[in-house]
């Protein structure tokens, strides 16, 4: 058993806590000074000292923990890591039976009940990502609940100690059971995905655009050109191109991805020269382009929160506006524009303030054609709305 603390929760924070607030903040914490080591079972109490919630101490880059029960009474055990994991699955069940998609997220962090980790599922691998020391603590009852909840291939871990969320690679990835091949080959909505499980911080697809992917695909690409920016590995590009688009243009600054997204192409049997792949810094492409004069029928802007290179440094919400100037001048007349962004420091209603902001300074108008947010397998707390980070709008270009 870890070891107990009483912590004092300063008065004005206690409602929310016993509301079923998650994240234990600094600014909460009256008597800081008795945190100890990371992984401790922290009793949050009031000033009379009645209890209030158990969580753990773990500092991530978003607070000091994460509040686990509401129950004085229950044990952080290996068997508390089990019913939390069985819950997930069970809420997730419709996701194992379909045979189009194998992967996809299984546990969400605080959605489904303990911040700082989750378990994304891979064509019978797991992976878990530990976003603090705090939880990391718990690695041994956390493997053996999850090996109790489900029949897996393997187990691997990517570790996100650092209070920004950078990876450690310590040659650490594989955990137990039988290694993946390299690459795996997981399905999403009938499109190939090529994955590395061992290869650094990220395995080769960011999961939670599966919706806004299929969408693209079936709704919006036949016989479009379609500009891919930020494009990672070409996930994007390549269910434009399956869903009939004319030609995809991916770039990147990163050399990795000229190779990853020929993979992609490959695998789903489309000839990677008949697509434009360009390692190049996305605001010099734009440039290129205006002076070019092309234009493009979609424009699908994904950047990262915050990005650097020799000449930009880029931040979602102080850069967003900018970006999507640069985007609407090359999108071609009736164009289609996907804004999207995982930036967690604004809400959904100030991303479309940037979208009529940007349409116009440039005198233009747009047509909002639908929008996203997170899908049902990165399950959000109801009592932290604030981690629904995803927002995707799809823009008709008006002109």
């Amino acid at each position: 058993m870890k070891q107990e603390i009483d912590l004092l929760i300063k008065p004005e924070f206690v409602d929310a806590y016993k509301d079923g607030y998650p994240l234990l903040t600094r600014e909460s914490i009256a008597n800081i000074d008795k945190l100890g080591k990371q992984g401790q079972i922290l009793n949050l109490v009031d000033s009379k000292k009645k209890f209030i919630a158990k969580a753990y101490y773990g500092i991530q880059n978003k607070g000091y923990g994460w509040v686990l029960s509401l129950d004085k009474d229950e044990k952080i055990d290996s068997s508390f890591f089990e019913r939390k994991i069985v819950d997930a699955i069970k809420y997730r069940e419709d996701f194992y039976s379909d045979s189009y998609t194998t992967a996809f997220r299984v546990f969400n962090t605080q959605g489904d009940g303990i911040g700082g980790l989750s378990i994304d599922y891979f064509d019978g691998y797991y992976l878990i990502t530990w976003y603090s020391e705090g939880i990391y603590v718990f690695k041994e009852e956390i493997l053996k609940a999850l090996k109790s909840a489900v029949k897996y291939k393997g187990i691997y871990q990517k570790k996100r100690f650092d209070v920004k969320g950078s990876f450690l690679e310590d040659g650490e990835d594989f955990i137990s059971g039988s290694t993946a091949p390299c690459p795996l080959i997981v399905k999403e909505n009938g499109v190939n995905f090529a994955i590395y499980l061992d290869d650094g911080a990220m395995v080769g697809v960011f999961l939670d655009q599966r919706e806004v992917r299929k969408t693209l695909r079936d709704k919006y690409s036949k016989g479009k050109t379609t500009l891919n920016t930020f494009s990672y590995t070409g996930a994007f590009s390549v269910f434009a191109s399956m869903g009939g688009a004319s030609k995809t243009t991916s770039v990147d600054l990163a050399k990795r991805s000229l190779a990853k997204t020929k993979e992609q192409f490959s695998i789903n049997k489309i000839d990677a020269s008949t697509q434009d792949i360009i390692v190049e810094d996305v605001f010099h492409y734009f440039k290129y382009a205006v002076r070019k004069k092309l234009s493009f029928d979609i424009v699908v802007l994904d950047p990262p929160s915050f990005a650097r290179s020799k000449k930009h440094t880029f931040s979602a919400s102080k850069d967003y506006v900018n970006l999507l100037k640069e985007a609407i001048k090359i999108s071609s007349k009736n164009g289609l524009i996907v804004a999207s962004t995982n930036s967690a420091n604004f809400s959904m209603m100030t991303f479309r303030g940037f979208i009529d902001r940007a349409f116009k300074e440039l005198k233009i108008g747009f047509k909002v054609q639908e929008s996203f947010s997170l899908a049902k397998d990165f399950r959000v707390d109801p009592k932290f709305k604030e981690d629904n980070y995803l927002k995707v709008v799809f823009i008709k270009k008006l002109t």
